[in-house]
């Protein structure tokens, strides 16, 4: 999600959205991920499962193999190592998160289309803040995502602001936020929500 490419000739070209105003139909095509065998989807779901109850440490061929109640060589036979495993539950969560994002777009007026993106945003994250910050933290290996992935979850922020800079900072803003609160970061009598407004505000319109 680090940036909304792809998105049509707007994002392209800087250019103001058209008669039919805020936010922007869609434009990035669904991604299509890789076919995968029964037993990779049962080891994503499970290296999944992991991550969002034991964070990030448990997130080895090891542990897994300890689940699935196989040695963590076999595992080899079905993903390269951990680098593509971490690769599959990203780009599985990006689809999912890229729907939820769309969908909460899809149904907002420019009044409030920013508003219900950030609200979901924040929700995702926190009820996934493992996943959220494996998808979001550090270096990400792009040639190992499926194409259109990133563009197809970063496009919403476009959406509602109609050019592209104007969304990556979006974006930035968000994410900023959003890994503060994740982090226990702000001083414990702030309010959050109201800083979430304000971040809404600023873009708004």
């Amino acid at each position: 999600m680090s940036r909304p490419r792809g998105a049509g000739p707007e994002a392209r070209t800087g250019a103001t959205p058209g008669a039919g105003g805020l936010p922007l139909a869609r434009v990035a095509p669904r991604p299509v991920l890789p076919e995968q065998s029964p037993r990779i989807v049962e080891i994503v779901a499970v290296a999944r499962e992991l991550l969002e109850k034991e964070g990030a440490d448990a997130l080895t061929m090891r542990r897994i193999g300890e689940v699935l109640g196989i040695r963590a060589p076999s595992l080899y036979k079905h993903v390269a190592g951990k680098a593509q495993l971490e690769a599959r539950v990203i780009e599985a969560a990006l689809v999912q998160f890229g729907e939820l994002l769309h969908g909460v777009v899809d149904g907002a007026d420019g009044s409030t289309a920013v508003d219900v993106l950030l609200r979901a945003y924040r929700r995702y994250a926190g009820e996934h803040p493992n996943l959220y910050r494996l998808c979001t933290v550090g270096p990400l290996v792009r040639d190992e995502l499926a194409p259109g992935v990133e563009q197809w979850a970063g496009e919403p922020f476009y959406r509602v602001v109609g050019e592209p800079y104007r969304a990556q900072a979006l974006w930035a803003a968000a994410h900023g936020v959003v890994i503060l609160e994740l982090d226990g970061r702000y001083l414990p009598d702030s309010d959050l929500d109201h800083t979430w407004t304000a971040m809404a505000a600023a873009f708004r319109g």
